[in-house]
């Protein structure tokens, strides 16, 4: 059983991506538990930070103690950082639509490689930080080759997103090494719930509820772990306040997989949905299997999902309802 102790009541905490999908949920749930909580949000997003404001932060603004506004991927956001003096860096800002690194390459590894460096090198000189997680992905593994995939299995990025993401994972280690940081590095398997846009499960659910066809690249049969936001919100915060995450990476997901094809089945199913379902060309670098081998965090810290992904589907399609 994952226990915190109050860890969170008054501990100084920043957040970057927190008007993100995962960032505003972890924001939420940390601000619960009374963390002195503040957000940098990236300059260039500010149009869609003031939507944030409305939407996916609506309810915490009022109590975040600062909103830090700048360019993860300037030398600038150092100074920032350090000025915020934090004692728990939760490092979710990034270029996280894997297509958009097909065209962007080079804005996507500045974002997610000299971002995460920017982190990196701004935490060297904050005498009070006791934890910097970083945010890498299951993307980094590509296919698995051995069926669930754990920590020590080969790391082979099939998109310029995935390399970056690995690069960024790769260069926390090497500050753990090097200078002692207290860096975790979490590697969560695809997340999914209320707030997400740009990923299948919620592209699917919108359609469905339009009773539009669902359109599938490839074959369907890829398949992916999906875990619950909420689930995934708590394995952030474990590796935040565990002395055992320190200079380790370890992998969230639920340890199951389903293909494109069944998870459109049971949208289409759940929502009463008319859509077709549709199959059109393959994605580019597509991966054909993700699933999780969770072994490490139930070692470490006790967690396991409590959410299954048909619950999860039925919360997911009833926050859509309210949104359309």
């Amino acid at each position: 059983m994952v226990k915190e102790n109050n860890f969170w009541q008054g501990k100084k905490v920043l957040v970057t991506g927190a008007d993100g999908f995962i960032g505003s949920h972890l924001t939420e749930s940390l601000l619960e538990k009374g963390a002195d909580l503040s957000v940098f949000v990236m300059t260039k997003k500010a149009s869609s930070f003031k939507k944030s404001r409305e939407g996916n932060l609506d309810k915490a603004m009022n109590k975040i103690s600062k909103v830090i506004e700048g360019d993860i991927g300037k030398e600038e956001s150092i100074v920032k950082i350090k000025e915020n003096s934090p004692e728990v860096i939760f490092h979710l800002a990034a270029q996280a639509y894997v297509p958009f690194s097909f065209e962007k390459p080079m804005e996507v590894l500045r974002t997610n490689l000299i971002g995460t460096l920017n982190v990196l090198q701004a935490a060297m000189d904050l005498k009070g930080i006791e934890r910097i997680v970083c945010t890498s992905s299951s993307e980094i593994y590509g296919t698995t080759l051995t069926g669930k995939i754990s920590e020590t299995h080969a790391l082979n990025p099939l998109s310029p997103y995935a390399a970056s993401k690995l690069a960024a994972d790769r260069y926390c280690y090497s500050y753990w090494k090097t200078y002692g940081l207290p860096i975790a590095v979490i590697r969560p398997f695809n997340t999914f719930g209320p707030r997400h846009t740009y990923d299948v499960i919620p592209k699917f659910i919108e359609l469905a509820l339009k009773n539009e066809p669902l359109t599938i690249h490839g074959d369907g049969k890829q398949s992916r772990d999906f875990t619950y936001v909420s689930d995934t919100v708590e394995g952030f915060q474990v590796m935040g306040s565990r002395k055992e995450a320190i200079g380790t990476a370890v992998n969230f997901g639920t340890g199951k997989d389903y293909t494109i094809n069944e998870t459109a089945e049971f949208i289409k199913n759940l929502s009463n949905s008319k859509s077709e379902i549709k199959h059109v060309d393959k994605r580019t670098a597509d991966v054909k299997r993700l699933i999780c081998d969770n072994s490490l965090a139930k070692k470490l810290f006790g967690w396991k999902p409590k959410i299954s992904f048909e619950e999860g589907l039925k919360k997911n399609i009833e926050w859509e309802k309210q949104r359309l």
